[in-house]
């Protein structure tokens, strides 16, 4: 295997080759958490795990792979293929959440109506998102600017009573209810 960027974060026998462009936050909710099989291949390195809910709805395909939608009010930003601007913009919204004005608190949301609601996921923090983000995207099947699986968007996920800006990959909003809905929140705990 060549030892470019990308191979190297999904190689788990290389060690993470950090650098200083600013940390990336990564809410998982599927095959990305611990105990999951794309854990130790594409998130080797991790800083931090911390258990963590953001305002959604879960669903189950039949081949049993999860996906999420969350509602487009609570999308702050939308993933693009530059990981150091998408970490700059997710500090960014950190720096003004952190600014002393008050700000709603949008985790959970209470009288949106069904079927919203939290779902339970691992909130992840890497310190290498120049390798990092463009393996994922990969794996989730994320192109900016083509036909994409899932998109990378930027909402805020609640760990240990702090609200957080991080990134997650959702499905467009769909109305095809075929899937098997998790009511629970919960993907396989």
């Amino acid at each position: 295997m060549t030892d470019t960027p990308m191979n190297q974060a999904m190689n788990p026998t290389k060690p993470s080759n950090a650098n200083t462009s600013g940390m990336l936050r990564l809410f998982v909710y599927g095959t990305l958490k611990r105990g999951f099989w794309n854990h130790d291949r594409f998130c080797r390195g991790v800083l931090t795990v911390e258990d963590a809910v953001v305002h959604g709805r879960l669903f189950e395909t039949s081949s049993g792979i999860p996906f999420l939608e969350v509602p487009d009010e609570d999308v702050i930003a939308i993933g693009t293929t530059n990981p150091l601007a998408d970490v700059a913009t997710q500090a960014h919204v950190a720096a003004r959440m952190s600014n002393p004005e008050p700000t709603p608190d949008r985790l959970p949301k209470k009288g949106t109506g069904a079927p919203w609601g939290p779902v339970y996921g691992e909130l992840l923090t890497f310190d290498d998102p120049e390798n990092r983000l463009p393996a994922i995207d990969r794996l989730e099947g994320f192109h900016p600017g083509g036909p994409c699986l899932y998109r990378r968007v930027l909402v805020l996920a609640q760990a240990h009573g702090t609200v957080l800006p991080a990134w997650l990959y959702v499905v467009e909003v769909t109305s095809n209810r075929s899937f098997k809905p998790l009511p629970s929140g919960k993907w396989r705990s």
